[in-house]
């Protein structure tokens, strides 16, 4: 993977940049400092601080195009829950037939995409809950650019396995832990956007994501002591923005907040 270069006025703001814009934590990213930056003298003659960066060469993941051509322009809302996930749970009387519908249906989306993949299901009836695990050698593929082909592969099983269900079924479609590693990855982003947004007073939108992935933002920075979260926009748009608290004061900004927002990527 070729370095992509990012310009910005701190060499933190890139690297937190480069993790937004590239999907990992910093961990897993291989980054180089090109130019440090500085602020020149009463504003004069200052200078952006440069990096380039991508992920490492041991991580980079695997051809993700063919899968997303297939499967990943389908739309994402929500399954509708058929009784109040607030009700006491009802377990379904034959798991065994949802789970065997759910790997005919990937069995054959996988034919058709001349894919070789293993099943594995399991099925919680305490919770009403599929969850299902891909095995293979280019399950890359199947994830796609930010679990997006991943999603959507959930999004059709869960429509398969609900269409004739007496109980609502949560399906879990997961392949390489990706689910977790995700989490791993929005978690330290939130972390770096709070430190970020902390240090300049300016609000951040992040990326639009899925409700599970703002879920995770949400959580990860509702107890934090100096910013909060909230949601904008409408449907695939909706994104997260964190915002400095009432009252907290910007910890490295050098000149007078403006009130615009920082950049969104």
């Amino acid at each position: 993977m070729d370095y992509k270069e990012y310009t910005g006025k701190s060499v933190n703001d890139l690297i937190t940049d480069a993790c937004q814009d590239l999907g990992v934590t910093s961990d897993r990213l291989d980054y180089v400092v090109v130019s440090e930056g500085s602020s020149g003298f009463l504003g004069l003659g200052s200078k952006n601080a440069v990096i380039k960066a991508r992920i490492k060469s041991d991580e980079v993941p695997a051809e993700e195009v063919k899968a997303e051509e297939t499967v990943s322009e389908v739309k994402t809302e929500e399954v509708p829950v058929k009784k109040s996930e607030s009700e006491k749970i009802i377990p379904v009387s034959d798991p065994a037939k949802y789970e065997a519908a759910a790997v005919k249906f990937l069995e054959d989306v996988f034919k058709a995409m001349e894919l070789e993949a293993q099943i594995k299901t399991s099925f919680e009836l305490s919770e009403n809950a599929l969850d299902i695990e891909l095995l293979g050698n280019d399950m890359g593929i199947l994830i796609g650019k930010r679990g997006a082909t991943l999603d959507s592969l959930q999004y059709l099983v869960s429509l398969v396995v609900n269409k004739d269900s007496e109980q609502y079924i949560r399906v879990k479609v997961d392949t390489e832990d990706y689910r977790e590693r995700r989490r791993a990855t929005l978690e330290n982003l939130a972390k770096n956007v709070s430190s970020k947004v902390k240090r300049t007073g300016r609000p951040y939108e992040l990326e639009s994501m899925n409700p599970y992935e703002r879920r995770i933002i949400h959580s990860a920075l509702q107890d934090n002591d100096y910013v909060y979260t909230y949601s904008e926009g409408e449907g695939s748009n909706r994104h997260i923005v964190v915002a400095l608290k009432e009252g907290v004061k910007p910890t490295g900004d050098r000149g007078r907040y403006n009130g615009r927002r920082g950049r969104r990527y």
